[in-house]
């Protein structure tokens, strides 16, 4: 069996003795720690801002992005908590306990264990998140960059990399209008700075790319138990983000193939790995097939993906949204060229084929695709170091140190000129992520909706979460629905863009019901077709309109505050008058 050219850590420090191997570790550790406690503590000041600008009669909801998917995340952590099969609680639809996610599973299980809401759970899983992606990233740098300062380059520039989207920012502010295209500013696949800002689930699935890591190992090494642990660790991830396995599958297929064609025969260790991590991993792939296609709610859900409107931008977009490592590691790509495959080690033909077909993938007519950018960023980071060190390096050595005049006290030589483009490079990826992260202090001084709510909210969510029940439905506006399930346990009538069922209808509904203009007849069918048991009246509901819901005598006052009242309806009144 043919042994692949391990280009990692082992070929460089052969030579070295092993006090002067240890020392190398520690300092390389030391450095991937130190970037890693200055991400956490720079996408920690938001949250630290959050809770403590407050106002008196706010509470902070510790989400900084995306508040409907993160309400649903943790939904279904309450839920976990305490059983191992949950229902779809962000619709008011009746629907059985069928849903399971290892991620939220764990979550809920271990916020149980240490008495700890889902505010501090989240940061629990932002912190080891980061953490395990960021020794991730440099994990599989070294494998592939046998240089040291290589290797921090493309670590750095995985960790931080952002796209062009800062111009579009620019444009926005210079000629006052609406920001173009923000899809190619805020989607947050292949961005890791942003995914530990407001992510943390799409790191933690990023860490399915270890899969390769061992994959490689195995080959390297010509040893199938690696292939094990690979199989087990796809398992693992599998059940927290199905879609990734798309990703884990296609890459090694590729792999396999491009394998095959340069040495003209078939590659045995692939083949039998590449089987042992489908028949390990597949059960959660067959098990969310078998969801989405069985159960007519969650059928529903999945019909409504498009209702987000994210898809993967077109191919001209992808540079604005990736940026210059992108464009550089198209630049290598070509100079490496993918065609010719003769002479190439199992680590080059590993990783062009890698960022090669993620860009199928990334356009496959499946409503998750946008998902499938996750993790991307770290094969476009070592290709466009190596397209730094080699090729750019090399240029600007002969055809611009000549032309330098003065500057050459500064830069006299390759090292020099190396270090100058790996700051450059970092410099040019920097500047969106540096917008985003103040961004979330500007969202987050308006102390509103839909990151805040107000004390009196919370006293009534708390009331619900004692007295409603499980299968109870509470109708509210999307601004406090999206938080019922999370807080009260209960199903909200509107929550999610996906997860309700009939979203636009409901959110038509719910404008209707609190319409001053609406009759009591509308409202009371309103009530029966949702099955709705509570209603909870507050400053967002009373943004929509201000009917007299006291005078009803289908709804029933049963807990108010200053701001805040809820109704419980009366079941046996609901008949048509």
């Amino acid at each position: 069996m043919r042994k692949g050219n391990e280009m990692s850590l082992a070929a460089p420090m052969a030579n070295r003795t092993k006090t002067a191997e240890i020392a190398l570790w520690k300092s390389e550790g030391l450095f991937v720690a130190a970037i890693t406690v200055i991400v956490l503590v720079l996408t920690s000041l938001p949250y630290l801002y959050g809770s403590l600008s407050t106002p008196a009669d706010k509470h902070f909801m510790g989400i900084m992005l995306d508040v409907p998917d993160h309400a649903q995340y943790f939904s279904w952590m309450r839920d976990l908590s305490t059983a191992n099969l949950v229902s779809n609680k962000l619709t008011p639809e009746a629907n059985q306990p069928l849903f399971f996610n290892l991620l939220w599973w764990g979550m809920g299980r271990l916020g149980r264990v240490l008495s700890l809401d889902y505010a501090s759970m989240y940061q629990v899983l932002r912190i080891s998140a980061a953490a395990l992606f960021l020794a991730l990233i440099y994990l599989v740098s070294a494998w592939f960059l046998k240089d040291r300062a290589q290797r921090r380059t493309a670590f750095l520039v995985a960790t931080f990399t952002s796209g062009f989207g800062w111009v579009l920012v620019a444009i926005k502010y210079l000629t006052h209008s609406d920001l173009l295209f923000p899809l190619d500013v805020y989607v947050a696949e292949g961005n890791t700075f942003l995914g530990v800002l407001g992510y943390p689930h799409f790191i933690a699935a990023a860490l399915y790319i270890f899969v390769y890591y061992l994959i490689l190992k195995g080959q390297a090494k010509g040893q199938l138990r690696y292939a094990v642990y690979a199989g087990l660790v796809a398992l693992f991830l599998g059940w927290q983000h199905t879609y990734d396995l798309v990703s884990v599958y296609a890459v090694l297929f590729v792999y396999a193939g491009l394998i095959a064609l340069r040495d003209r025969r078939l590659p045995r260790y692939l083949i039998f790995s590449g089987i042992i991590v489908g028949l390990l991993s597949c059960s959660a792939a067959v098990y969310s097939v078998w969801l989405t296609t069985v159960d007519p709610v969650w059928k529903a859900v999945l019909a409504q993906f498009t209702n987000a409107g994210v898809f993967t931008p077109n191919p001209l977009h992808l540079p604005i949204l990736l940026g210059a490592a992108f464009l550089l590691a198209i630049y290598t790509t070509i100079r490496k060229n993918p065609l010719r495959l003769a002479g190439k080690s199992d680590g080059e033909i590993f990783l062009i084929g890698w960022f090669m077909v993620t860009f199928l993938l990334v356009y496959l007519p499946v409503n998750y695709q946008i998902h499938l950018i996750n993790g991307w960023q770290v094969p476009i980071a070592i290709l466009a170091t190596q397209g730094l060190y080699d090729y750019l390096a090399p240029m600007a050595e002969t055809k611009l140190l000549p032309h330098l005049g003065n500057l050459k006290r500064w830069i006299s030589n390759g090292a020099a000129v190396r270090k100058v483009l790996s700051i450059s490079l970092l410099v040019i990826v920097l500047p969106t992520n540096v917008y985003l992260l103040a961004w979330r202090f500007v969202d987050l001084s308006r102390h509103d909706y839909p990151y805040y709510l107000y004390t009196d909210e919370m006293g009534a969510m708390s009331w619900l979460s004692a007295h409603a029940q499980p299968d109870n439905v509470v109708l509210a506006s999307l601004n406090t629905g999206q938080y019922v399930p999370m807080l009260t346990g209960a199903h909200a009538y509107l929550a999610h863009w996906a997860q309700t069922v009939d979203y636009y209808d409901k959110s038509k509904a719910v404008q209707e019901f609190f319409s001053t203009q609406t009759t009591d007849a509308q409202r009371m069918a309103i009530l029966r077709q949702g099955r709705v048991t509570y209603v909870l009246y507050g400053p967002s509901e009373r943004q929509i309109g201000d009917p007299n819901l006291s005078a009803a005598d289908y709804l029933k006052a049963v807990y108010s505050n200053t701001l805040v009242r809820v109704y419980q309806v009366e079941p046996a009144k609901l008949e048509v008058k």
